[in-house]
């Protein structure tokens, strides 16, 4: 698999390190503690798992060292779009 870089261009997947899904934010510590700790539970440990398009947080570290957010499709391995993490809101 090869992933287009916004900086170096079309790299292969061997440059790269998958952190993981692009989608859950990180809950707000304020509030109620149960419900903060749940929320916090689900945001470390539940992922969902699609079998459509994905968007995943990537780290160029054998480039330019950039995080990007890569949209692809898992069974397909076809890549959809690439951004930089910085300008991508990410949720």
């Amino acid at each position: 698999m090869r992933i287009p870089c916004p900086y170096c261009g079309s790299r292969d997947v061997s440059e790269f390190s998958y952190l993981g899904d692009a989608a859950p934010q990180r809950p707000d510590p304020s509030g109620d503690a149960s419900s903060v700790e749940a929320a916090f539970f689900d945001y470390v440990y539940l992922r969902d798992n699609p079998a459509g398009p994905h968007r995943g947080l990537w780290y160029h570290g054998a480039g330019c060292r950039s995080w990007l957010v890569v949209r692809r499709n898992p069974s397909t391995h076809e890549i959809l779009d690439v951004a930089l993490a910085a300008k991508e809101p990410v949720a």
